[in-house]
């Protein structure tokens, strides 16, 4: 059974410390009803991906609370929890659902409030998508984590720092432009490269921020739609997940992915097409390093050549394959449960040509999500009409 989005909408991504997570979500959700005929009556599911409501507000049966908040307290509901790759497990799950004919409306959403604690409380929540006895409680961070990965990057392909940078100048130019977007100010590879040390040779603006955000995604079935006479012109072409080990020392290789890669085969699979018809996408920037090791894993670019992409343009929005044109989450910012439905919007956008930095005669989008250093990941493959 075909798999369609009936609507998408999204929160700025920001810290919000005055609001809640379920104020969030419901604000999401309202602006993704407003666009469609479908109202919270006609779901048959409600799924959130959250991946620290219990770490950071003491609020856990997700699931529930946000379903009865948006109008749907009938509905079958479920908090998803995959690190940062919730979303995108979220989503696949609602597309998976609705294929099995289990459900023929499901809400996938994703909503996430850290700005109301600490940093260092925030940095502890973020640690337990880490290996806690190999990686924790040997002092490594996320960023840490990632700065061994840009090391040894950059040490096997002679990748330079200004290299990396120019990932966070791309994309931190294309959220100037983008009204969802948390930071909307140009960088230069100079700023970059000399902004605040946090784990060598990673700075500040290697990073993304600490965001708060909501999103949501209405898909139904084709029969749903035809029965209803929903005109929706993106479709579900294809998904694909995988999964890694945690901790960095019992991985074969920590410049590469494999779970991405194997995501990505089967969301190719799905779609019956390959890396070089894809148009434009939305990788998981969550540092620079990051969006690299994405271009490589989803068959963009070979080991190695992916510092290409920003350095020479080619990943920028008049490149050959835009990549981030939302801003990503270094520029756009990273609400972690998020994130996955977040870039389910702006590809939404893409291919119904509304999007801000919209990409010319886009058809193929792609969506990669990741959890913690790479141990879970998530690919999706939409298609316009």
């Amino acid at each position: 059974m075909g798999v369609r989005i009936a609507s998408a909408a999204s929160t700025k991504y920001d810290k919000q410390p005055a609001s809640s997570s379920r104020e969030l979500f419901s604000e999401a959700a309202r602006e993704a009803f407003d666009e469609t005929s479908i109202t919270p009556a006609d779901l048959d599911a409600v799924y959130v991906g959250n991946f620290m409501g219990d770490l950071i507000e003491d609020q856990g049966h997700m699931g529930a609370l946000l379903a009865d908040y948006v109008g749907a307290r009938d509905a079958a509901s479920v908090r998803m929890e995959s690190a940062c790759a919730s979303g995108g497990a979220t989503f696949r799950q609602a597309v998976l659902a609705v294929e099995a004919g289990a459900a023929d409306v499901v809400l996938a959403g994703g909503v996430e409030q850290m700005s109301t604690a600490d940093i260092e409380h925030v940095t502890d929540a973020l640690a337990n998508a880490a290996d806690n006895v190999f990686e924790n409680e040997q002092g490594l961070t996320f960023p840490g984590i990632y700065a061994l990965m840009a090391r040894r990057y950059m040490h096997e392909f002679d990748a330079t720092r200004e290299e990396l940078a120019a990932v966070s100048v791309k994309n931190h130019n294309n959220a100037v432009d983008n009204p969802l977007a948390q930071f909307q100010r140009e960088l230069t590879v100079e700023e970059v490269v000399e902004s605040k040390s946090i784990a060598t040779p990673l700075a500040l603006y290697d990073a993304c921020p600490v965001s708060d955000g909501a999103s949501a995604v209405i898909v139904v079935s084709d029969e749903f739609a035809a029965d209803h006479g929903l005109d929706m012109s993106v479709t579900v072409l294809g998904t694909g997940q995988s999964s890694d080990a945690l901790a960095l020392q019992d991985r074969a290789a920590i410049t590469r992915t494999p779970a991405a890669e194997r995501a990505a085969r089967a969301a190719y699979r799905d779609a019956g097409i390959t890396a070089d018809d894809v148009d434009v996408a939305e990788v998981h920037d969550c540092f620079t390093i990051a969006e690299i090791l994405a271009l490589e894993a989803l068959g963009f670019y070979e080991q190695g050549e992916g510092v290409r992409g920003a350095v020479d343009g080619e990943t920028s929005l008049e490149g050959e394959i835009p990549v981030n044109p939302s801003g990503g989450l270094l520029g756009k910012g990273h609400p972690v449960g998020v994130t996955g439905i977040g870039q389910l919007v702006e590809l939404t956008k893409q291919l119904q040509g509304r999007h801000p930095n919209q990409i010319p005669d886009a058809d193929v989008a792609l969506a990669h999500n990741v959890g913690g250093s790479g141990a879970s990941t998530t690919v999706t493959v939409l298609g316009g009409e």
